[in-house]
């Protein structure tokens, strides 16, 4: 399958993909303070459940508050959200959260916990912080913990999945009484920043994948679509962690150092989100931060290789998959078996750039 087309703009990006589970709408009682939402700990994952944080605060009574607990690093992702009244960071999400948390939670007297993860550790934390009434998916035996627990096709390596992680989390809250997604994106309110980089015709690119080098398209094929982009008078702009640093400066070696940025490490949170925000067009991989353009409104294009597109897609429908199916996809391996990487280089720059000159014009 080549050249997936995502919707038209301003319209839910894929069929609703989620199973239906039977109706359990929480009363107004049960909600007491308000709710509190453990989002995913990976970016993209949290992205993909920001639509369901969204149809979910739009059933909470006046007076409630919609607080989330996340790892730290995303507390300013969170804060910049209208929706969200408190954030909650955990500095370390693979430990029990000691009892300063558990005794912050307790005070602030929510009437329902909604788990996006499926950790028994966050559920049972959860319970014996005094959240009553606890939902999400059925898990690794969390199911006595949790007043309804609702069970998703088992996923089999090897197939494609066929449902979105965004409607898994809309599935929960739609049992819960929240209205059907339209394909509306999360509203973000970001403060005024200079951008580091010249920000008019400006293309970012999110060369990396810190899932693993399977999942990034060759830096030699970001560097060529960034050339074909400053040959059009733009400005590049490479994104990601300290340690994609490397893959930043194999991307920009040769361009205009005046017009190509390895930003790789240079930014945080914020100021990748007003990068994304003000981009003309993003290209990326299946990563973090090609959910977190998506979400904040810039078009681009995605290339799929040894992961699911019909899970993992953007949330917006500006955003354009490009995905070959190889024998050996989706092996969702972190390192090529083969060594080859033929399903990531069967995507060539060119068709990135046809999709991009595309929709730009």
């Amino acid at each position: 399958m080549n050249n997936l087309v995502a919707s038209q703009p301003d319209h839910r990006p894929w069929p609703d993909t989620a199973p239906r589970f039977p109706a359990v709408p929480l009363r107004t009682e049960d909600f007491l303070n308000g709710v509190l939402v453990r989002m995913p700990n990976w970016l993209g994952d949290a992205v993909m459940a920001m639509p369901a944080l969204m149809q979910l605060k739009k059933i909470m009574p006046l007076g409630c508050g919609l607080h989330v607990i996340c790892p730290a690093y995303m507390e300013p992702l969170f804060n910049a959200m209208p929706i969200v009244d408190r954030v909650l960071p955990l500095a370390d999400t693979h430990r029990f959260w000691g009892r300063a948390m558990q005794g912050k939670i307790r005070k602030l007297y929510f009437g329902v916990g909604v788990l996006f993860n499926n950790s028994l550790r966050d559920a049972l934390q959860l319970k014996l912080a005094g959240v009553p009434r606890l939902y999400g998916a059925a898990a690794r035996g969390r199911g006595i913990l949790l007043a309804e627990s609702f069970k998703f096709p088992k996923i089999h390596k090897g197939e494609m999945h066929g449902i979105q992680h965004t409607d898994r989390y809309l599935a929960i809250v739609r049992a819960l009484g929240a209205p059907e997604w339209s394909g509306e994106l999360p509203e973000f309110r970001l403060p005024e920043a200079p951008l580091p980089v010249p920000s008019e015709n400006l293309l970012t690119l999110a060369a990396g994948a810190a899932y693993g080098a399977a999942k990034r398209w060759p830096s030699e094929s970001f560097r060529e679509v960034a050339a074909w982009w400053l040959a059009r008078g733009g400005t590049v702009a490479v994104l990601g962690t300290a340690g994609e640093h490397r893959i930043g400066e194999e991307v920009v070696g040769g361009l205009a150092p005046d017009r190509a940025f390895n930003l790789c490490g240079k930014t945080d949170i914020l100021a990748l989100m007003n990068l994304l925000k003000h981009s003309r067009a993003s290209v990326a991989n299946d990563s973090g931060l090609m959910h977190l353009s998506a979400a904040l409104g810039a078009p681009g294009v995605a290339v799929y290789g040894p992961t699911d597109y019909t899970s993992t897609s953007p949330i917006s429908a500006r955003w354009k998959i490009l995905f070959e199916r190889q024998p050996c996809a989706p092996c969702f391996r972190r390192e090529c078996p083969n060594g080859v990487a033929r399903c990531m280089r069967a995507i060539k720059p060119e068709q990135v750039c046809f999709e991009l000159q595309k929709e730009l014009s």
